[in-house]
């Protein structure tokens, strides 16, 4: 046999009319003798209105506080994180800098000092005599200081046979010091004798400041200073 099934619970209707009817009547003087649904309306009406006032007054405000409180937190949370792995990895830093020093000091090493500028500039001049060429312009240019070396360029016009000129540029590159061939035209000499040529070419050659240059440099790069704006 089958078990009666259970009535469903039916919600209790509102009559509308009435509730109407019991605002109208309701006593402003008289509180406590309203009916019961008005009375509740009216209660959560006020609840939710001091519910808003007080958002609008002070919650919103510490709301947005401890909105904030929690970005900084995250990003305290993401730079604690970041010291922590430099921290592990601080030896091998250690190690990457040393070694980047070691690097740096011998490329260094091959720039000369003011004093050894002289004897490099009679080098190549040396170099492109030594191959049989004949130096028709070499000219030292303005020199250009950078943060702790300077550049001076050489204009350079060299005449002779093609493979001369290419075992001149293959000398230079093989100097203790660093030498760089730049803008380098290669031309005939004369339209009549093609194996003659000239090679039109700039040396730039460098050299490291030494530190009493070095301080005038950062001197006058200071805002203010003679180079400043």
């Amino acid at each position: 046999m089958k078990k009666p099934s259970m009535p469903k619970p039916q919600l209790p209707k509102i009559d509308f009319r009435k509730l109407a009817e019991d605002f109208k009547t309701m006593d402003p003087k008289e509180p406590g003798q309203w009916p019961l649904i008005p009375k509740a309306l009216i209660l959560a009406a006020v609840f939710v209105g001091l519910i808003a006032v007080a958002y609008l007054l002070g919650w919103s405000t510490q709301l947005e506080e401890l909105d904030a409180a929690r970005q900084k937190e995250a990003s305290l949370k993401s730079e604690w994180l970041d010291k922590k792995k430099q921290a592990v990895n601080l030896e091998a830093h250690r190690k990457q800098l040393a070694e980047i020093d070691r690097s740096f000091g011998e490329l260094l090493k091959q720039l000369p000092n003011k004093a050894e500028m002289d004897a490099m500039i009679v080098d190549i001049s040396q170099a492109a005599l030594t191959r049989g060429l004949k130096v028709e312009l070499f000219k030292p240019g303005n020199e250009a200081r950078r943060d702790f070396y300077a550049e001076l360029p050489i204009s350079l016009i060299l005449s002779g046979a093609y493979n001369d000129l290419a075992a001149f540029a293959g000398d230079t590159a093989a100097l203790p010091r660093i030498v760089t061939l730049n803008n380098i035209k290669v031309r005939p000499k004369d339209p009549k004798n093609a194996s003659l040529l000239n090679m039109d070419a700039i040396a730039m050659t460098y050299r490291y400041l030494d530190p009493d240059e070095v301080a005038a440099l950062k001197k006058q790069q200071k805002p203010g200073g003679k180079g400043g704006k």
